[in-house]
């Protein structure tokens, strides 16, 4: 692997590695826009400030710690059974928003991306803190497409922990050190180095965040290092 500078900028010239994990939202489909109007539900029922610039704060996190974090403005106490109903009206409503999805959803570029990955040999894998990692791939026509996927449902310990790609790479059968995970949010990009993968960059607040390996202009551009 050839890496240097150019405007700043890290680049390399090939990745030499034998599996890609994609984080889902904002990755391989966008979802986020459903996220916020089903958190944004749940604020304005319970009487809560929220906007966007908050929502920013919930990429890559965790459905009760983002909860936690919509909860801080709240000025009322909640036992865990009242955040756990919380949350799950939440999933509700987001759900029923994801129902609106289909095979349309994914673009073209990202699924003949995904086809090239695999013809070239690489072995591919989700790796979602999300709950609704199976049924989002099932709306988008990509169910059974990649070889492993770990997900929310997986996992006791969101990013910036690795254990969602960690998890990832066990499914696959690959070391970390062989592994490169492409991101759209910071969190996901710490999660990726602190389990000792390549970490690549693609829209979000994971660009330019100072610990990616390499920032993505498209998502084609994977073609273009693997």
């Amino acid at each position: 692997m050839h890496s240097g500078s150019l405007k700043g900028e890290k680049y390399f010239m090939k990745f030499e590695k034998k599996a890609i994990i994609f984080d889902l939202d904002g990755v391989i489909c966008f979802t986020d826009k459903f996220h916020y109007q089903a958190w944004k539900a749940l604020a304005d029922r319970l009487g809560i400030y929220f906007d966007e610039k908050i929502n920013d704060r919930l990429r890559g996190v965790s459905r009760m710690a983002s909860l936690e974090i919509i909860l801080e403005r709240s000025a009322e106490t909640y036992t865990q059974e009242q955040k756990e109903a919380f949350a799950e009206e939440k999933n509700n409503i987001y759900r029923e928003l994801l129902k609106t999805m289909s095979p349309a959803d994914l673009t073209d570029e990202v699924r003949d991306t995904l086809v090239e990955l695999r013809h070239r040999g690489y072995k591919l894998s989700i790796g979602s803190s999300s709950k609704n990692t199976k049924f989002i791939l099932e709306r988008i026509g990509l169910s059974d497409f990649f070889d492993a996927i770990a997900d929310g449902t997986d996992i006791s310990r969101s990013k910036p922990d690795p254990e969602v790609f960690l998890k990832s790479a066990a499914k696959l059968g690959v070391a970390p050190s062989d592994c490169a995970v492409v991101e759209d949010a910071k969190a996901g990009i710490e999660a990726a180095k602190a389990g000792g993968m390549a970490a690549l960059a693609l829209f979000g607040d994971a660009k330019d965040c100072g610990l990616e390996d390499y920032n993505l202009k498209s998502f084609s551009d994977l073609l273009n290092i693997f």
